[in-house]
């Protein structure tokens, strides 16, 4: 039981959540709670992560080391859950404690009653924190949105997407 007036930072406090029904996420200051994701949810983000790969395109010194469903603490005070956050290489800490290093790309799957926070509230926060590429992909159209700082575009799944990162994504 996570008590109010525990001495914990509100972090610590949902770090010690785990595996709840429910989890809770910051942007910015805006608190932000959803249900854990379903099975096509879940089946999604393993499909995507086993489809991202280094690009032959350019130098190749980029892992594409993914995790999924893992709490990252921004600079502006935001602590996110994406499904899957993409960085070239292990991030430098890997403890329980939330991470500290910006991926390069952050993939979300879009379930039902989460279009405000991954299609409106999540891409502008990410970018603003340093996050090069963001996608948000729904598995029930097959419609995938990838937004940059330079705008957005649309694709559908089964197309190759080159991320900045220096990996390429098979939607």
């Amino acid at each position: 039981m996570v008590g109010i007036d525990d001495g914990r930072t509100l972090e610590q406090k949902l770090m010690s959540l785990g595996d709840s029904e429910v989890r809770l996420e910051l942007i910015g200051r805006t608190p932000v709670w959803e249900f854990l994701p379903s099975p096509l949810h879940q089946i999604t983000v393993d499909q995507l992560r086993s489809n991202l790969k280094p690009s032959p395109v350019g130098s190749g010194a980029c892992a594409c080391f993914s995790l999924a469903d893992t709490y990252i603490r921004f600079g502006d005070g935001s602590l996110r859950r994406p499904d899957i956050a993409v960085y070239c290489n292990a991030p430098s800490h890997i403890g329980r404690e939330a991470l500290t290093d910006i991926p390069g790309a952050v993939i979300e799957v879009l379930s039902p009653e989460g279009e405000a926070k991954d299609l409106q509230l999540g891409p502008p926060a990410y970018l603003a924190n340093g996050v090069l590429d963001v996608v948000v992909v729904d598995p029930e159209t097959g419609l995938c949105t990838h937004f940059t700082e330079t705008g957005s575009k649309t694709l559908r799944r089964g197309e190759w997407l080159q991320l900045q990162i220096g990996c390429q994504l098979l939607l």
